[in-house]
């Protein structure tokens, strides 16, 4: 039986009318048992409309009216958005803000309150976008440590696979299905080369460099492989010895590399290699 969707409390304001208050405890009311939105987001849409309607406030210089919010400006807006961010707040948090007031601007021409056109005539700000974040060194090299997979009942080989792999995608940058697409011939063995050539997107090829130890786990991995691995052949196989698909590689994660080894935290940001080789 579903647990009953406790109430939200009536919205005290100094900054605003009673009607204000009220329409803004209808609003929450409305998001949670229609919209079924989180706590914690009622909670920021709440303190954003409550922070603007403070600046309001003290910019009008009296309380803020159902009738005065409706005729809110863009100038209005833009001042309010202008005091966050002075406050060092994030693109995101703005976005979010920007967000909570339309959603509140919404309900009211909704209930026949009036219309803030002001809102919509505003641009979302920016967001910064942030490169993915790399896992750490340490981590990294414990992926790669055949070890580590102690305790699995697997084969030996496919740890040794496994780490090769890793290896090969966080020393030479390579995507999940360069990896496994590359053949026998293309990787040189210790000591007689230093570069990859991949096949990437576009069936585009690309040199990019290879350190020795990531070579070394490579010829660690094919020295134990039970299968055979010709020349013109990938380099990288199944259990069964047919090649691994690079596709399912990336939307396939679950309990591969680094689970024994207690790294969840970086499991949604590396491809399983377990399931898409059982089944070559």
């Amino acid at each position: 039986m579903a647990k009953p969707t406790p109430a939200v409390q009536r919205i005290e304001l100094d900054c605003a009318d009673d009607d204000i208050a009220l329409q803004m405890t209808r609003w929450l009311s409305h998001l949670r048992t229609e919209r079924r939105l989180s706590p914690k987001t009622l909670e920021a849409y709440a303190r954003d409309v409550r922070q603007c309607l403070v600046f309001l406030s003290g910019h009008w210089g009296t309380q803020v009216t159902l009738s005065r919010f409706a005729a809110l400006e863009a100038t209005d807006v833009r001042a309010f958005m202008a005091m966050r961010r002075a406050s060092d707040i994030g693109g995101r948090s703005l976005m979010r803000a920007l967000a909570g007031l339309r959603s509140f601007g919404r309900f009211l021409e909704q209930e026949g309150k009036g219309k803030v056109g002001a809102l919509s005539a505003i641009r979302a700000p920016k967001v910064g976008k942030s490169l993915p974040k790399p896992i750490q060194m340490v981590a990294a090299k414990r992926f790669t440590d055949a070890d580590e997979r102690a305790g699995e009942a697997r084969d030996p080989w496919i740890w040794a696979r496994d780490a090769a792999v890793m290896a090969l995608l966080y020393g030479s940058g390579l995507r999940i299905s360069e990896a496994l697409g590359l053949k026998r011939r293309d990787v040189p063995l210790p000591g007689a080369g230093d570069v990859l050539v991949v096949t990437g997107k576009g069936n585009k090829t690309r040199m990019v460099p290879v350190l020795q130890n990531v070579l070394t786990l490579v010829q660690d991995y094919v020295a134990v492989c039970p299968h055979p691995l010709p020349s013109e052949g990938p380099i990288f196989v199944g259990a069964r010895g047919g090649p691994l698909d690079g596709e399912k590689g990336r939307t396939r994660r679950g309990s591969g590399i680094g689970i024994a080894a207690g790294f969840r935290d970086v499991i949604a940001r590396r491809p399983r290699l377990q399931d898409c080789s059982d089944q070559e």
